[in-house]
């Protein structure tokens, strides 16, 4: 029964992934790992990036971007979860869960914008390289980066102060392993009706537009490969879309199946494992994806091997 606006929960608790204290001692050494492997792997591109002039180009300005990101997001889930594999108490403060979301969302919602931004420059390099570097100016680089920014941010605060102002007057137990909008929607005695409409539309319009702008910059790009005579000359124009390819299906396959299905069809437990995935193993994923299927990078990382 709903109680306005008024919430009588200050702190949460984090169901988690289990309650095994075995399986969580195994799992907090695996996940330690994972979470250092996305450290150094996106700490190091963006240095890679940084301090070498070859890569000094609008693609690994949007990668480097791209590495922040999941530095960010996947920080702002798993110190948290590696505490509570290890902790009697799995608590969460009120203002600590909703700092958790904001930050989560915010940083999900601008990577789908920027693989968008990374599809388009892809579309642009392969199919008017003339003009790449009139159209891909620093200018419209660095509007680009900012408006995935400021909308990533502007949509993650419309879902936090709405599911924030939900009242939480029964369980405080959150059965999932971060404080994401589907369970706290799920935990609240409030109507959730508005809440669960802007989750599917902006969600919604965030994930649709920008895939369907990847679909349709590589759509031209598949066209443009096609119509190169030389075998090399196609390889060579495929191999630039590869990783980021792998990066979009990755990353997309997962938050199309979370948030875009009616609250009926959802199973937290399910979607505690497929989190797994997005929040803590694909940010380790990406800098391995781009480093090791990039020549570019490869070879800007072996030129500083052997100049140490």
């Amino acid at each position: 029964m709903s109680r306005g606006n008024h919430t009588t929960v200050t702190e949460f608790i984090l169901f988690g992934l289990t309650h095994c204290p075995e399986v969580e001692v195994v799992l907090f050494v695996l996940f330690l790992a994972i979470y250092v492997t996305t450290l150094v792997g996106n700490i190091g591109i963006i240095m890679l990036i940084h301090i070498n002039s070859c890569l000094h180009t609008p693609m690994y300005f949007f990668l480097s971007n791209l590495a922040f990101l999941d530095l960010s997001y996947s920080s702002a889930i798993a110190p948290k979860m590696l505490v509570n594999f290890l902790a009697q108490s799995k608590t969460i403060s009120f203002a600590g869960c909703a700092m958790q979301m904001y930050l989560f969302a915010a940083f999900a919602d601008a990577e789908c914008l920027i693989l968008a931004a990374m599809a388009y420059d892809r579309y642009v390099s392969i199919c008017n390289p003339l003009l790449y570097m009139a159209i891909m100016s620093r200018r419209i680089c660095v509007s680009l980066i900012a408006g995935a920014y400021i909308s990533g941010s502007v949509s993650s605060l419309v879902h936090t102060c709405l599911t924030f102002s939900l009242s939480f007057c029964g369980s405080n137990v959150i059965n999932h392993f971060f404080c994401d909008i589907p369970p706290l929607i799920a935990l609240s005695c409030s109507d959730t009706h508005i809440n669960e409409i802007l989750l599917f539309a902006l969600c919604g319009f965030i994930q649709t537009s920008t895939f369907l702008v990847i679909l349709i910059s590589y759509a031209y790009v598949l066209a443009a490969i096609l119509r190169i005579h030389s075998t090399e000359g196609r390889l060579k124009a495929f191999n630039t879309c590869t990783s980021h390819l792998m990066a979009v299906a990755l990353f997309y396959g997962t938050l199309l199946f979370m948030y875009l299905r009616p609250s009926s069809s959802y199973s937290l437990d399910a979607d505690k494992v497929v989190s797994v995935f997005y929040t803590v193993v694909f940010p380790m994923l990406n800098p391995l994806i781009y480093s090791l299927r990039n020549k570019e990078v490869k070879d800007a990382l072996m030129k500083i091997l052997e100049r140490k």
